[in-house]
């Protein structure tokens, strides 16, 4: 009981700095103007709820996802739009990639699960776009999608729908976000895992 009373502790406080540092690097989000419009940004804030889901589990990986959402809040310009989107991917990425490595823990697992959480929140992400944020984008900021389409097309003139610049566009920014998060956490998760279980 002792034991279980630390862990939940320091899963706890882990779980607070990493929601907080999540959050610093959603902040220093950049636009990749030349390959995708730069209304999209570009950020490694997934990487310690990756680290977190790998430590403790799926459940406090989400949970860092929420978290560190709820803080950019308050220093956001999309009125919550944004924060919506990438609560929702998150979550799927660090879901998916925990559910795995919890029944597999393995370094070979622990890569497939990395490819596969990336790979699910990337086709993931068509549905969530379509049906739930670029909705709100044009609802809340009143931007219109003939704009948003525009943007896409100005890069690649194929991408004349929405359906068609998400599938083009967002699928593979998105599976390569996830994947440069999956690279970072391998390089880091082996020197600090010691330091995030210690009893």
């Amino acid at each position: 009981m002792k034991s279980n009373k630390k862990f939940n502790v320091r899963a706890i406080t882990v779980t607070a700095v990493m929601s907080a540092l999540g959050a610093v690097l959603m902040a220093l989000e950049f636009a990749v103007p030349a390959l995708i419009p730069d209304f999209i940004k570009l950020d490694f804030s997934e990487l310690p709820a990756l680290i977190v889901t790998f430590a403790y589990g799926p459940g406090w990986g989400i949970l860092v996802c929420f978290l560190k959402n709820l803080l950019h809040l308050f220093f956001g310009s999309t009125m919550g739009v944004g924060e919506v989107s990438n609560f929702v991917l998150g979550a799927v990425f660090t879901g998916v990639a925990g559910i795995i490595y919890k029944h597999h823990k393995d370094k070979k697992w622990a890569f497939l699960s990395c490819v596969i959480g990336a790979a699910a929140m990337a086709v993931f992400s068509i549905a969530s776009n379509y049906f739930v944020v670029y909705p709100l984008y044009v609802k809340v900021l009143n931007f219109p999608e003939e704009a948003i389409v525009g943007m896409y097309s100005a890069i690649f003139p194929p991408a004349d729908t929405l359906l068609k610049a998400l599938i083009i566009f967002n699928v593979p920014f998105t599976f390569i976000k996830g994947m440069i998060d999956s690279v970072f956490c391998f390089l880091i998760y082996k020197r600090i895992s010691s330091i995030l279980k210690k009893q």
